[in-house]
């Protein structure tokens, strides 16, 4: 690929990162209008429902898109959904050279917009900073071909994977610059999950607490087998201003299910038992919601039960330069786990970085 390629791309990359967390059901694109070598069109994805991100780009350039290259995070729509068609516009518009990173995930469109724009006479290109691309659309490619969100693990341990003290304190294992990075992580997922004895035991808030007044909170899933959710949590009196969903088994109490909805909380049944919930029901559920990205925070408990049912995709594994000790210590994930070593998880795609003190590792199940 050109330099110029690659530095136009980029550029689309990070307007695209900018519509992180407010654009599902939809992915987030971004777009760059270059001619003659200046850029005179930029745009991203803002919000579901509002114009994409040529569009934006198209209307910032007016007549110099004529004869002029776009370069764009994701290939071009060629259907009408809640807006037209952006190949429609790029050809009315009389740009010369479209330049998209990756195809469409959708099965049912995949490559559909290059070749449109090919028989209309633009030249096209695809695959630049590809792999980019597909990172900045995780959650998307995987809620598009399964319709199900992406589902990220997060925990913090101590260096001899303690995630509390013997009598359950945990605050704070990590330092205050790692803790900042989680409430990023809360900015761009659409939902953070955690079970009920994470609600007990911290009566957390689950919000996004940043310096930064286009921070928004993310809707709270509180696993909640028994509905033993307090009805004076942080959580329960903040419902009203903080969407929160609650699944709970079959045969949960009739009497704390409707004082929890008389707090605002949105209350759903799914089978297993109230101990071992079948978390595949919640995701199909979150899919059907058009959440496309899960952000998890819960203890060993819901995150054995997790990795047992298959579901998580991804891992943020921090790690402190700190010692506990003790066998009652918990460690971050429960359950009866593997019998022998062919039996472990395997992750892959390992990527790790020093957040303040501690250490980050980023990675993949493989499922």
């Amino acid at each position: 690929m050109s330099n110029d390629d690659h530095h136009y791309m980029q550029r689309a990359l990070q307007l695209a990162a900018l519509g992180l967390g407010r654009t599902s059901p939809n992915p987030v694109v971004g777009a760059v209008i270059v001619k003659n070598g200046i850029i005179v069109g930029e745009g991203y994805h803002q919000k579901a429902g509002t114009p994409h991100a040529e569009i934006h780009a198209l209307r910032q350039a007016g007549e110099q898109a004529r004869g002029a290259d776009i370069y764009v995070t994701l290939e071009p729509c060629s259907h009408y959904g809640r807006t037209p068609p952006c190949v429609n516009a790029l050809i009315e518009a009389g740009i010369k050279r479209v330049v998209a990173a990756v195809l469409d995930p959708n099965p049912l469109v995949a490559g559909q917009g290059i070749e449109i724009l090919n028989n209309a006479g633009i030249e096209t290109k695809v695959g630049v900073l590809e792999e980019p691309a597909r990172r900045l659309n995780e959650a998307f490619f995987k809620f598009i071909t399964t319709n199900r969100p992406f589902v990220a693990l997060k925990t913090a341990i101590t260096l001899d994977g303690k995630i509390a003290t013997r009598k359950g304190n945990s605050r704070w294992i990590t330092s205050p610059e790692a803790r900042r990075y989680v409430h990023q992580l809360r900015n761009r997922y659409d939902a953070i999950m955690a079970g009920i004895g994470t609600v007990l035991a911290d009566d957390p808030m689950l919000n996004t607490r940043l310096d930064d007044p286009t921070a928004r909170d993310p809707v709270r899933i509180i696993v909640d087998g028994q509905l033993d959710l307090p009805l004076d949590s942080q959580i329960a009196n903040t419902s009203r201003k903080q969407t929160t969903l609650v699944y709970t088994s079959r045969n949960a109490d009739r009497g704390r299910e409707k004082a929890l909805k008389q707090k605002g909380l949105e209350v759903i049944r799914i089978d297993g038992t109230q101990n071992n919930l079948d978390l595949s029901q919640v995701m199909d559920d979150l899919g059907k919601r058009g959440m496309i990205s899960v952000l998890v925070e819960g203890g060993a408990g819901l995150n054995a039960s997790l990795l047992e049912q298959k579901l998580v995709d991804k891992l943020y594994w921090f790690i402190a330069p700190k010692i506990i000790g003790g066998s009652q210590a918990p460690g971050p994930v429960g359950g009866s786990g593997a019998a022998s070593m062919d039996e472990a998880i395997l992750l892959h795609d390992i990527q790790q970085q020093q957040i303040g003190d501690d250490l980050l590792i980023e990675a993949y199940t493989r499922w």
